[in-house]
């Protein structure tokens, strides 16, 4: 069945309506319901599939490994996975994705992937895997050629021609797609026009002296007809209220009222709801099943993405050479040990900037594709967050390695290899920190500008409790609180302390400045203890917890609050 009409006749909306997606400002009445059976949300999502105008994937991965993710997480949990792969194999057939099935989807101006229709077909393959009974398409053949468009409907023809029901929005059909319908909702002002075969629409516009043209598109024509001009608004809307009298008092509108009064009079309306399987899990697969699939595929994408591993890779030796170069050979003198604690301030500054930016879009890029599958019953939220946090550790674990390695020794810092494996894990500790803020930024931001915007004004002031631009001891009591926060400051003082602890001799170039001894007396001038150390590692470890966390529970809410 068509949902036709012109731009702001209530198609989608309509489509949305029926699918329990539409926003909180939007009043619903009525009820929905599967074969007279009112049904929920849960329930209609476990029975059926929804292919939405926009094709959203993750471009990295390729046909065919795209499908095998859905056959995973989506197909019921007894299949066996033999079954699942087979599966994929004939559905890769059925919609002709043969050619293309080890091609990369593709990143729209950034990677070039698969043709317009292949992406479509591939939407379909997506939701037919599972064999739903039942499937709504949103404007399937938008922004395709006559060819694609009438080669996407004849996939939706054979499937419903399978035994499926198959509801689709579309927007000037041709005449040969309009053939291929078995019925047509003709919409105008949120209102229904005409429900019946293309052939009854015929006859019904014939009968209101309103007879489609021979040799015209009959698609064109109603639509035309049931359209809003500009300058003759109150023409067309006095037709539109005509059209719908017409076909509530036609032989169709009457007969289509019986049906559905007999269908619902013995349901004794929401009371049957509760008989309905409203204890479905939207959810197919097992949580582990789930937690496989989706770390999988996260591995897959991060794996495949050339700009997370050379590009990061390269960035980090770069900068790391520089710091290298500019603080090179430093010695302990009264110069020296200024110079050290700016290289080792840099390094901490550098490794926050770097780790936030690097994951500040993760989320907020991903939401559309990460909200679709998750309203689709694919995966649960702490799942997806889970294993893309787990599946960058490696990069998050082996930049600031690099970055250690290549600085440190040119730098000329405590030579002893217990303390360059403590500043390693120092500056690990410092990144992780870092790109879990990152995360909790992307996670509460609406949009990659958005997280852009507001980021580097939350981290100035965790930068200036630092310790190196504002002495510890100086910080104003009503901003203690916000100081305890700061990982500059755990992560600087820890630093600090493993560069300086246990140095007794420092000398001094200019007699008529104050010099420091020791590096007892340097840690002092920071206001930081010794004592503090280990304390630091744990400060350190709790911010990475705290801000995973509070990350994990704003993109819970705002699964919630789209629910």
């Amino acid at each position: 069945m068509a949902l036709m009409g012109s731009s702001g006749a209530g198609k989608t909306t309509l489509l949305n309506t029926l699918t329990f997606r539409t926003p909180s400002t939007v009043q619903v009445s009525g009820f929905r319901a599967l074969n007279g059976i009112p049904v929920n949300a849960k329930t209609l999502a476990s029975l059926s599939a929804y292919v939405q105008q926009d094709d959203l994937f993750f471009g990295t991965l390729t046909v065919k490994e795209h499908l095998i993710f859905q056959a995973l997480v989506r197909m019921d949990r007894h299949i066996p996975y033999e079954a699942r792969m087979a599966r994929v194999e004939e559905v890769i057939s059925e919609l002709t994705l043969t050619n293309c099935q080890n091609t990369i989807i593709g990143v729209a101006g950034k990677i070039k992937g698969i043709s317009g229709g292949e992406m479509k077909r591939l939407s379909f393959a997506s939701e037919v895997l599972t064999n739903p009974p039942l499937m709504f398409c949103d404007e399937p053949t938008s922004g395709l050629d006559s060819f694609m468009a009438q080669n996407v409907v004849n996939v939706l023809k054979s499937l419903a021609l399978k035994g499926k029901t198959v509801i689709c929005t579309i927007h000037q059909p041709s005449s040969e797609v309009y053939a291929m319908f078995d019925k047509v909702l003709l919409m105008a002002e949120g209102k229904m026009a005409f429900l019946g075969t293309p052939e009854e629409a015929n006859a019904f516009f014939t009968e209101m002296g309103a007879a489609c043209p021979s040799n015209y598109n009959p698609a064109d024509y109603f639509i035309q007809l049931l359209a809003v001009v500009p300058t003759r608004e109150e023409t067309c809307r006095n037709m539109i209220e005509l059209v719908c009298d017409h076909f509530r008092n036609s032989d169709i509108g009457k007969k289509l009222m019986i049906e559905t009064e007999s269908k619902y009079q013995h349901k004794n309306g929401w009371g049957d709801m509760w008989n309905s399987p409203r204890g479905l899990s939207p959810y197919k697969a097992s949580w582990c099943a789930q937690f496989k699939a989706v770390l999988w595929r996260s591995w897959l994408s991060v794996r495949k993405e050339p700009v997370l591993i050379k590009v990061r890779m390269l960035q980090t030796i770069m900068v790391a050479l520089m710091i290298g170069i500019i603080y090179f050979g430093q010695t302990l003198d009264q110069d020296g040990v200024m110079n050290i604690n700016g290289a080792l301030f840099i390094c901490l500054t550098n490794m926050t900037f770097q780790n936030v930016f690097a994951v500040i879009n993760v989320f907020c890029s991903e939401l559309p594709v990460f909200m679709r599958e998750h309203l689709n019953g694919m995966y649960r939220t702490d799942i997806y967050f889970l294993c893309k946090t787990l599946a960058e550790v490696p990069i998050f674990l082996a930049v600031p390695i690099l970055f250690t390695s290549v600085m440190y020794y040119m730098v000329g810092l405590n030579p002893s290899i217990s303390r360059f494996v403590s500043a390693g894990v120092i500056i690990t500790l410092i990144s992780n920190v870092a790109t879990s803020f990152g995360y909790f930024i992307s996670c509460i931001s609406a949009n990659v500008a958005v997280a852009l915007s507001i980021g580097p004004p939350i981290i100035i002031p965790f930068l200036l409790f630092g310790g190196f631009f504002l002495n510890t001891g100086s910080v104003p009591s009503y901003f203690k609180w916000l100081s305890h926060l700061s990982w500059f400051k755990y992560g600087n003082e820890a630093l600090l302390i493993n560069q300086w602890e246990g140095v007794d001799a420092i000398s001094c170039t200019r007699s008529n400045a104050t010099c420091p001894r020791d590096g007892h007396v340097i840690l002092e001038t920071y206001n930081f203890s010794e004592d503090d150390y280990i304390l630091d590692y744990f400060a350190l470890i709790g911010l990475i917890i705290a801000f995973r966390i509070l990350a994990f529970l704003s993109l819970l809410a705002r699964t919630y609050s789209r629910n």
